[in-house]
């Protein structure tokens, strides 16, 4: 999985309060930064167990230069998937990461909620 991070608020973003940040929500921005010749990375919630933060769907977008739009787990990991989207700008190579509750969350990337999700990781063409 990446670097290990306390839990804690992912960054602000100008679409981060959306209902469903599903790739639908998050594409305009997606489109833009794609214009401006930046490469983006998509963070997906591909499956939940229990009580996830955000529903299947959910998307994170990541560019190049470090921008982000949308959310997988309203805080709690996107600091994680922002250094594993890194690996995955370096490789183009996606990535499938899973969190959830931690027995030591001093030291890892956790949801507090109890719950459990899938986030898949990818270069968008």
């Amino acid at each position: 999985m990446g670097r290990r991070l306390a839990c804690g608020p992912a960054p602000q973003c100008p679409c981060r309060d959306r209902d469903n940040d599903g790739v639908k929500e998050i594409l305009p921005e997606i489109e833009a930064w794609k214009k401006d010749g930046e490469r983006v990375v998509v963070a997906t919630v591909v499956a939940t167990r229990r009580s996830a933060p955000r529903p299947i769907g959910t998307s994170l977008a990541i560019s190049e230069s470090g921008k982000m739009c949308g959310s997988v787990s309203g805080g709690c990991v996107e600091s994680d998937v922002f250094e594993n989207a890194q690996e995955v700008f370096r490789t183009g190579e996606p990535k499938l990461l899973s969190y959830g509750i931690s027995d030591d969350l001093a030291w890892s990337v956790c949801l507090p909620c109890g719950g459990e999700i899938d986030v898949f990781v990818e270069p968008v063409e």
